[in-house]
């Protein structure tokens, strides 16, 4: 019996019996693909068990041919990252970026739903940060080219964008990302395609007891946590987001979406600020802000949608928390339910 058909047997079988309760995903929720283990199932069974559960959105870290060649006719929305070598190349011309185009994307771009692609992950700031505005342009411009109107280009950042981020409306981009970031904000804003940040507040939580309570982590607190003038947080990843969008605000842009490309809570590897019921809590709190369909205290206009880090378990990150951020296990059963409805 294949892989493929083995997996599903298991995971059908444990569907029926009530013992997984990972179900519908609504279009507005996703989870990374990350591929760093050695033991994770081939692609295509990967594929079969997104769809298996309804997960319409799929981050993929790099152009890796296996996984866009099994994603063919899935229908999946997909995000594509560029490796973060690549993005000098890329940058270099507009010649560069379609031949990295045409080496990754065009073979299956008749066939996959990428929606977006993303230049770079986590480089700014840093020696790379320089590459990812003229990387964003010139894939613009080859994407616009190919008259491809559905797929957007941005980058994704982390919160060491942000300068000092408590209370949120005191944020700003931080002196070391500001000469990066600012041009890319401006670009995305007149461009159309939104930042996408990643969002941790487990490691808010686990760096910082004193300040940080676990139901603003986890988004069970009952009431508001921290007052920032007439706005109220009741949890910390609303919190962040505004920060971010405070940061926007100062640099004169005001138009700009954000989507969440990582948020996640790891199930090991830190003692008991890492179990399966934390991480559980966590992920499960996390879907229904996705599907909630609001916005934040200081855009309740604009809905916020994102993706769950990850989908497996990756052995070959480094060893402790890195490697239990996984939904499933490497043989595809769940490291705890989650509801995806």
């Amino acid at each position: 019996m294949g892989l493929v058909n083995t997996i599903l047997m298991l995971l059908t079988f444990a569907f029926v019996h009530q013992e997984v309760a990972i179900t519908e995903a609504r279009l507005d929720v996703g989870v990374d693909y990350g591929m760093l283990g050695n033991d994770l199932p081939s692609p295509p069974a990967v594929v079969q068990l997104y769809q298996l559960y309804n997960i319409s959105k799929l981050r993929l870290f790099d152009p890796n041919p296996a996984a866009l060649a099994a994603l063919k006719g899935s229908g999946i929305e997909v995000t594509l990252g560029t490796l973060n070598q690549d993005l000098q190349i890329i940058a270099s011309s507009v010649d560069a970026a379609k031949t990295w185009f045409d080496t990754n994307v065009k073979p299956f771009i008749s066939e996959v739903n990428i929606t977006y692609i993303s230049a770079g992950n986590e480089v700014i700031p840093g020696e790379l940060a320089k590459y990812v505005l003229p990387a964003i342009q010139n894939l613009q411009n080859v994407v616009q080219g190919y008259g491809l109107a559905t797929i957007g280009v941005t980058t994704v950042v982390a919160t060491t964008v942000l300068g000092t981020s408590y209370p949120p409306s005191i944020t700003t981009f931080s002196e070391a990302a500001r000469a990066d970031i600012v041009g890319i904000v401006k670009f995305l804003s007149s461009s159309g395609s939104p930042l996408m940040i990643n969002v941790y507040p487990y490691f808010a939580y686990a760096s910082d007891l004193v300040n940080v309570r676990l139901d603003y982590a986890q988004f069970t607190a009952t009431g508001p946590v921290v007052q920032d003038g007439p706005l109220s947080y009741s949890n910390l990843l609303d919190a962040v987001v505004d920060a971010y969008y405070w940061a926007l605000e100062k640099e004169g842009v005001t138009n700009l979406n954000l989507v969440i490309s990582e948020s996640g809570w790891p199930s090991a590897g830190n003692g008991n600020f890492t179990t399966p019921a934390l991480a559980q809590i966590y992920n499960q709190n996390l879907v229904k802000r996705f599907l909630n369909n609001t916005g934040t205290p200081k855009h309740p206009d604009r809905s916020l949608g994102g993706f769950i880090f990850a989908m497996f378990n990756e052995n070959q990150k480094p060893a402790g928390i890195e490697q239990n951020f996984g939904l499933f296990n490497p043989d595809a059963t769940p490291v705890y339910d989650i509801v995806f409805n």
